[in-house]
Parts: structure tokens; C-alpha cells; sequence
């Protein structure tokens, strides 16, 4: 996929699904498959294969090489795949090349694993997963990698460089980067469903949803209220089903991926255990996100 026609597609709702393990913490491609075709039922408008939902930290290369085939293969070009990639300069290359290779239709650059690098290495960085494939990048900015408008404008350089995710949840220096840099990039929300009212009234149209993987409908509806200027009703839905999911999510690190798995498990779909370091939710907070799948039910399907 051409990078320019990638961006074309970026609107909307783009799905951050899970990777389901079994219990012995192996791959579950046939539960991953079983939850991308209730998934592409609906109209997101891409998918991001092995991403921080994901858990792309936790798969080794084959691993992560399964995951996206997978999508490719269940998405079967319905959908734009895009694939997570990181680490360090040479397997960002790599992983770039690899998901090239499987069909997928862009990369997610996460950070380096070095959280304290100078500004000209994370260049080289960026550049690196840039050069290695033809492929639309995207970068996202979450955890250490927090840039300047300056930074992100370096970054523009890259010529494939096509879209910015931010993970961030910083709004001021958000409008900042946009400001300066304008419509050289697609801009994605990416801190969280909770955050869509806040991204829309910059003027973003496009966010990362980890409750597709559940409920794509809500996120559907999000969406859709926040792009129409129906304020009312979106923060009514935030509050009613959303505000209460981030609440439990925010307790520990890396609630964000064992509160969806627990959910998809209640949901009927291929959840399973999270892989250390994340941990799982208790036994009474297994019951609050049961309450919360309650307040989804006119969004399952």
C-alpha cells in the first residue's frame, strides 16, 4: 500500500486489538482469529497488528511475524494492517521489512528501548525504520519519547514518515506540535477512548481505540458523536461507559491490556493471561469490569 493512500484511510476508528495467549502464555492465533472476524464486521478503518494492546514488548520476532500474518490474512485487504515495530535501530529494520514482507500496510513506530537518548539518536532511530521500508511510518509518542515541535518537524523529513500518534494525553503540547508542523502529518489520538472529546476539539479525526476489540460499536459511536459536535450526548456516554473502564485501567501499570483481556474473556471472545511484567486484575476488580461490560450491552453484538 502506497503510504499517501494508507493516510487516505486513517479516519475514523482504528482498532488496537489484543494478542490472546492460552494459558501456558503460547500464541492463540485461532482465538486471535476468531476475534478479528467479529471485529471487521464493523467499520474501523484500520487495525494495528501487535501493538501496545497488543503486548509487542512480550512477543519474540516469530512471534510477532505470526501476529500480523494472521491479521493480513484475516483482514484479507478489507482493512489496512499496520504492524508494531521497536526495540533498537537494527530490529526496527527488521520488524519494518518483516511485516513489509507479511502485507502488512504500515508500521507503528514505538520508542527505542533506551528511554534517556539524545535528540540525534532518536533520529537515527526514526530514520532507520523509515529507510528499511517503503511502507507508511507512523510514530508514536508515548512513555519517554515526548518531542518538541521542533523535533517532530526534523522528523517530517523522513519521506515516508506519514502519520503521528500521540500516546501522550498532553493536549497543550499536542496543539503546539500541530501548529507548528500542520498538515505534514495525519494526527491520531491515541491515549485512550476517554480522551475523544478532547482530541476531536483540536480538530482530529482519527484515534486508536482499545474497546473495539470488545465493543466496536461504542467505539463507532464515539466517534461518531465527537465528529458531528454532539457534545451532550458524548459526554453522557463517556461518563456512563467509558469514564468507569479508565478509572479501573488506571490503578496499576499495565491495567490497559489486562483490564481488555479480562473483558474479552466476559465478553465471550479470546482474552486470556496477560505475560509478566504485566500482571492481572484481582478477583473484585474482575466483578467492577463485569459491571462495566453490563453498561456496553446495547453495543455488543
Amino acid at each position: 500500500m502506497h503510504p499517501l493512500e494508507l493516510r487516505r484511510k486513517l479516519s475514523g476508528v482504528i482498532a488496537f486489538p489484543v494478542t490472546p495467549f492460552k494459558d501456558d502464555l503460547s500464541l492463540d492465533l485461532e482465538g486471535l482469529r476468531q476475534n478479528l472476524s467479529m471485529l471487521l464486521r464493523h467499520e474501523i478503518s484500520a487495525v494495528v497488528a501487535a501493538g501496545g494492546t497488543g503486548e509487542m514488548y512480550s512477543l519474540t520476532a516469530a512471534e510477532q511475524l505470526a501476529v500480523i500474518r494472521t491479521t493480513v490474512e484475516v483482514a484479507g485487504g478489507k482493512v489496512p494492517v499496520i504492524a508494531g515495530v521497536g526495540f533498537g535501530a537494527p530490529l526496527v529494520g527488521e520488524l519494518a521489512r518483516a511485516a513489509e514482507d507479511a502485507g502488512a500496510g504500515g508500521v507503528l513506530v514505538f520508542p527505542p528501548y533506551y528511554p534517556n537518548a539524545d535528540e540525534e539518536g532518536l533520529l537515527a532511530y526514526y530514520r532507520a525504520a523509515g529507510s528499511a521500508t517503503s511502507l507508511g511510518v507512523l510514530i508514536y509518542s508515548r512513555d519517554w519519547a515526548i518531542f518538541s515541535p521542533a523535533m517532530v518537524e526534523r522528523l517530517t523529513a523522513i519521506p515516508n514518515l506519514i502519520g503521528w500518534k500521540d500516546g501522550q494525553g498532553d493536549i497543550r503540547r499536542l496543539q503546539a506540535i500541530m501548529s507548528h508542523v500542520g498538515d505534514r502529518l495525519q494526527w491520531i489520538g491515541g491515549a485512550g477512548d476517554d480522551m475523544v472529546a478532547a482530541y476531536y476539539g483540536t480538530g482530529i479525526r482519527a484515534y486508536t481505540s482499545s474497546i473495539a476489540s470488545v465493543a466496536p460499536r461504542l467505539s463507532l459511536r464515539l466517534h461518531e458523536l465527537a465528529a458531528n459536535g454532539r457534545a451532550e450526548e458524548l459526554t453522557e456516554l463517556l461518563r456512563r461507559c467509558v469514564i468507569p473502564l479508565y478509572a479501573i485501567r488506571s490503578r496499576r501499570k499495565g491495567f490497559e491490556v489486562s483490564t481488555m483481556k479480562v473483558l474479552m474473556d466476559l465478553a465471550g471472545l479470546r482474552g486470556g493471561p496477560v505475560r509478566p511484567p504485566l500482571v492481572t486484575v484481582t478477583a473484585a476488580e474482575r466483578e467492577e469490569l463485569h459491571a462495566v461490560l453490563e453498561s456496553w450491552s446495547e453495543f455488543l453484538t
